[in-house]
């Protein structure tokens, strides 16, 4: 009998589904803190959509959604339903979210007002949307048929205006542009997978329309370009990794310039890649404890609290720049997400995104020369970076918020010898990181011996 994660060359079978996960009218969006966003309706639709890779050997199931996270145990739920109705393994069944911050919440949250108020996300639509990932996946494993599969990788980044580091315009990126494009035995597309590492946060707080943000507009080029083919959408990550410093503006026009050029770069990839119907096909996945950080007492989380909010008033009074005020609010934001931790812990409560989504779970696909690395949570891109620049394996895809979330960012040494929002609205330690890129290696390593 074959071990797990042993490798064989089949022929290849795939499966395409998609469906719409749109909340219904007045369900909360979630993604700002401190501003109450009932939704008011639907911009674009959110969707979810499904690939099967079967090759007689390993059957993989990757779904990705236009959702902000969603929680370690509810893709438990819809693994345990898809493994009892059609066999394939859950551990074999990824699930990453686009993290779309004009979407309805799918997990716990950390921000203070989550905390403190026991603020979670609509129960209605959760069942909703566990059935309707549940079935996504069911159907897209009855309609297979033969394919082939290519993947590729292209470039675009702050040259185009697209996107960098929200911490420093100047600092790290990850403007790879990978892209997994799948095509029937008539040669006509039916499915791309596209990775990208930016926060689609183009449309901001003061919107209460349901959107996909800058991922929308990829779907709509690519349908164009590809009439009749699914998108999926993977996050990149893009912890520190934003069109702050990049855009040109906070709407739909400007949400449609990014996703466009994003598209264009990636239907570039698609028209000049080379595709294989005899596909080498493994999966291993591994969970591991990450280390919390310690927090401050009482009174130096409340006296951050004070300072934080007085320089923001400040800068607000002043009319400064709207990128001040926006790094003053966010700095205000981690300051009272820590304070929040410190009178949770005294309190005795409990917070979900620990007792719900620790473990961390890790999990790499490896197709033919490429492999996928499903990392949950939200990671400072010198994560992702790390992780491929040591891979034995040619194209390494990293993809954040897959198969839950993380209470908090994973963040550099660096990040938090600085300071700032997303090392202040995170539990986790300097340490935690490094853990993530030797496990993930680890993995990848094991499953291309």
């Amino acid at each position: 009998m074959k071990k797990r994660g042993q490798i064989m060359s089949k022929s290849l079978k795939a499966g395409v589904s998609i469906t719409d996960i749109s909340p219904k009218k007045g369900i909360e969006l979630a993604g700002y803190p401190h501003y109450s966003r009932n939704n008011t309706g639907i911009h674009d639709p959110l969707y979810a959509s499904c690939i099967i890779l079967d090759n007689v050997e390993t059957k993989v199931a990757i779904a990705c959604m236009d959702l902000l996270m969603i929680s370690k145990k509810y893709v438990g739920i819809i693994r345990d339903n898809v493994e009892k109705e059609c066999g394939i393994p859950s551990r074999n069944i990824f699930i990453s979210c686009s993290h779309t911050h004009s979407g309805p919440l799918a997990s716990g949250m950390i921000d203070i007002e989550a905390i403190q108020k026991g603020y979670g996300p609509d129960e209605e639509y959760v069942q909703s949307l566990i059935k309707k990932i549940t079935n996504l996946i069911i159907d897209a494993y009855s309609h297979t048929f033969d394919a082939k599969i290519g993947i590729g990788k292209g470039i675009c980044g702050k040259e185009k205006g697209v996107g960098g580091n929200r911490r420093d315009p100047n600092g790290v990126t990850d403007p790879d542009v990978f892209v997994i494009g799948l095509k029937d035995n008539k040669d006509d597309w039916r499915a791309f997978l596209v990775k990208y590492a930016l926060h689609p946060t183009v449309i901001h707080e003061g919107s209460t329309l349901v959107t996909a943000d800058y991922p929308a507009y990829i779907r709509e080029f690519l349908a164009k370009t590809k009439p009749g083919a699914h998108l999926l959408f993977a996050q990149g990550t893009s912890g520190n990794q934003s069109t702050r410093y990049f855009r040109t503006g906070q709407n739909f026009d400007e949400a449609r310039r990014i996703g466009y050029a994003i598209a264009e770069e990636a239907n570039k990839v698609l028209d000049s890649m080379e595709f294989y119907s005899d596909i080498d096909l493994a999966v291993s996945s591994k969970e591991i404890n990450i280390e919390l950080k310690t927090l401050p007492s009482r009174e130096e989380a409340e006296a951050l609290c004070r300072e934080r909010k007085k320089i923001y008033e400040e800068l607000i009074a002043s009319k400064a720049s709207y990128i001040e005020i926006q790094n003053a609010n966010l700095a205000n934001l981690g300051a009272e997400a820590t304070l929040a931790f410190v009178l949770n812990r005294e309190t005795g409560k409990k917070i979900k995104l620990v007792d719900e989504e620790l473990p961390a779970e890790i999990m790499v696909i490896k197709i033919n020369d490429a492999c996928i690395v499903g990392l949950p949570g939200e990671f400072f891109v010198e994560f992702g970076l790390e992780i491929k620049s040591n891979s034995p394996v040619k194209n390494t895809i990293v993809i954040e918020l897959a198969n839950g979330c993380l209470p908090g960012y994973v963040c550099t040494e660096e990040a938090y010898a600085i300071g700032g929002y997303e090392t202040g609205a995170s539990l986790l330690s300097a340490k935690a990181g490094e853990d993530f890129v030797k496990a993930s290696l680890d993995l990848i390593k094991n499953l291309n011996k």
